[in-house]
């Protein structure tokens, strides 16, 4: 299934206040996987709250499009 920025944006939107888990590439065979909130929803980015690292951080909806970071909702999300 394609999709493109816009879809992509409203189903993060929807996923506010969720816990999820993140995936990312950190260079070269270094993947960085982990949970967090997602906190706000702007026009060209999103932003999660970590537990284990106690920051933000912050992607781009293109990073999701292009699969730089991969997002999955957690199981049983009670917040």
């Amino acid at each position: 299934m394609t999709y493109n920025l816009a879809e992509i944006r409203q189903q993060v939107a929807l996923f506010k206040g969720m816990r999820v888990r993140y995936r990312t590439a950190k260079g070269r065979r270094k993947v960085e996987e982990k949970q967090g909130i997602i906190l706000e929803t702007y026009p060209n980015l999103f932003t999660l709250y970590v537990d284990s690292l106690d920051s933000k951080v912050s992607f781009s909806y293109a990073e999701i499009l292009t699969k730089e970071v991969e997002l999955e909702l957690v199981q049983g999300n009670r917040n």
